[in-house]
């Protein structure tokens, strides 16, 4: 099975990189991916697989059935947003939309996934059981794409009983991939702070109460006072914004922060939203000021079930080499695919896209990212491999 997957994957291996390129050159944000969902579509139907175009207005959800295709079923995603961040690769394949780039691999995930079809479209008749290819809009804004299309209903008709996805990760060598079972990405919430003191002229001190003041003790007193609190957990506090709309003699009404909430604990991840709140309220009451900690709820922490995990990684062994499969730590960045493992046996595993002797060695959310094109060739034929074995 493993030379047949490589063999097609081989073939069209050509096919791949145009359609990477391609998605690249095309980017579009969160829910705006009208003509990448165009593009897979087009490419679904040159594989003559079925698909239902439209879900959450962007998302595609297509169905490969295999022998018994009532037995189980198991879910494939990708996404397909792209960031708004302004391009500095000079490839021919650089973005042709200012200030919007594949900046985070959504155009490798959404390829792979495309070339895993192709591969168990033309093995449907060596498995039981149906493969639920998704394509996924959202992934980067909230509330995210992936809680959409689960109130759609994407993990019925037919029910999924498992789920796996890839990301790429420029740390990591291409031709390499890494698992992790369990815990392993933490939940994200977006807090705004605003803090109304009274505005005026610097010059006269007596005749106003200045809320820039007020919001830079305030922050580092949130920071202790939620450190003193999570004593066995493992969190991030940060805000990453600061501005208020004075001049330097003039002293402004209101200072707004904003920042984000990480953790790995969902039951102390509500209970922390509500003491930050009120530690904020008491603040602000005791200093005469007015002003309000906005918390919204992002993405919860992602849980990869130990069971398919394992499966995974040594399935992975198996295709790759057991050298080329490691085993990751935990990360406090987040991603949306986090809610269909709330739901359903998930598994997330990175793919290494780095290439030092090329010089493609830039992170994720840069404006140099790119990838090592054979990356693609290793994401495709794994996430088929991944799906054949999941299903045995």
């Amino acid at each position: 099975m493993q030379d047949k997957i490589k063999h097609i994957i081989d073939s069209c291996f050509e096919n791949l990189v145009n359609w990477r390129e391609h998605i690249h050159a095309n980017p579009e944000l969160s829910f705006q991916e009208y003509k990448t969902s165009e593009f897979v579509a087009s490419k679904l139907d040159e594989m003559n697989i079925p698909y239902q175009q439209g879900i959450v207005k962007t998302g595609i959800v297509a169905l490969i059935n295999g022998r018994n295709p009532e037995k189980q079923c198991i879910a494939l995603r990708a996404d397909l947003d792209a960031l708004p961040i302004v391009e500095e690769n000079e490839a021919p394949y650089k973005s042709k939309i200012d200030g919007v780039m594949h900046a985070c691999g959504h155009d490798v995930h959404t390829t792979c996934l495309l070339g895993a079809a192709k591969v168990l479209n033309e093995l449907r008749d060596e498995f039981e059981g149906t493969v639920k290819l998704i394509f996924q809009p959202g992934e980067e804004k909230l509330p995210g794409g992936a809680s959409l299309l689960i109130e759609a209903g994407v993990l019925e008709n037919p029910k999924v009983d498992k789920i796996v996805a890839l990301h790429v990760y420029p740390a990591m060598e291409v031709g390499k991939v890494g698992f992790k079972e369990g815990q392993y990405m933490a939940s994200c919430d977006e807090l705004y702070l605003n803090v109304e003191g009274k505005g005026g002229h610097a010059a006269l001190p007596d005749q106003y109460h200045n809320p820039v003041l007020l919001i830079a003790e305030l922050l580092p007193a949130l920071q202790s006072y939620v450190e003193s609190l999570a004593v066995d957990e493992k969190f991030v506090l940060a805000f990453g914004k600061l501005y208020a709309d004075g001049a330097t003699n003039v002293i402004p009404t209101t200072a707004h922060a904003e920042g984000t909430l990480r953790t790995m604990n969902e039951k102390w991840r509500l209970s922390i939203h509500q003491k930050m709140q009120a530690f904020v309220n008491s603040f602000l009451e005791e200093n005469n000021a007015k002003g309000v900690l906005e918390i919204r709820k992002g993405y919860p922490f992602l849980n990869n079930d130990e069971a398919l995990t394992r499966t995974c990684k040594k399935a992975a062994q198996d295709y790759l080499g057991t050298p080329n499969v490691e085993d990751m730590g935990i990360r406090m960045t987040a991603e949306d695919f986090s809610f269909y493992s709330q739901e359903v046996p998930a598994c997330f595993f990175r793919l290494g896209v780095r290439n030092q002797e090329k010089g493609i060695i830039h992170g994720v959310h840069t404006s140099q990212f790119d990838i090592d094109k054979q990356a693609l060739k290793y994401g495709a034929g794994l996430m088929a491999y991944l799906a054949l074995k999941a299903l045995d």
